[in-house]
């Protein structure tokens, strides 16, 4: 039975998902079959297509999860209203899972993704509640460039270093 939680089918689904991340490494989506994920992670087709209808569903499942495993890092404080600006749990999360956050920009989502919870008492005190949207794109755009330009350099710097390089180009934000 190929129930939606069966372990079976779970450990199938995360077979495909890893291989075909590690696939996505060295070539571009349309170059991969399903046909080629199956084989290279000893799966038959029909597994892949009761699970996906086809590669671009699996890039979503794998988009999905990754953003859903974001939102539990700050799902505390979301359920209790209030902003940490802890940015260093994130840069934790993106040095331990390096390949995901490569494969997600390989595949563009970046540019999907939306902030969805977004702090406006403190867009009203240091902004005025002025602008907000350009902030917002501001910020997202910036913060995904040093992300890129990190994992690019293989996160050489800790996790530590690149929260206090985000953290410092907010400082002095009312002497501009």
């Amino acid at each position: 039975m190929n129930t939606k939680n069966n372990r079976r089918r779970r450990e199938s689904v995360e077979r495909m998902e890893r291989t075909f991340v590690e696939l996505l490494q060295t070539r571009e989506l349309g170059e991969i079959t399903v046909s080629e994920l199956c084989k290279k992670c000893g799966l038959n087709r029909s597994t892949f297509y009761a699970n996906f209808v086809d590669l671009y569903a699996l890039a979503d499942h794998v988009r999905e999860r990754l953003e859903q495993e974001v939102s539990r890092l700050y799902e505390a404080e979301v359920t209790q209203g209030f902003n940490s600006n802890d940015y260093l749990r994130l840069f934790r999360h993106i040095s331990e899972n390096q390949i995901f956050y490569r494969t997600y920009f390989k595949l563009g989502y970046d540019n999907q993704y939306k902030i969805k919870v977004y702090d406006t008492r403190q867009a009203q005190r240091d902004f005025d509640n002025r602008h907000v949207a350009y902030h917002i794109e501001f910020f997202r755009s910036g913060f995904n460039a040093i992300v890129k330009m990190w994992l690019a350099g293989g996160c050489r710097e800790t996790p530590e270093e690149m929260d206090e390089i985000l953290r410092s180009e907010y400082r002095g934000r009312g002497e501009l």
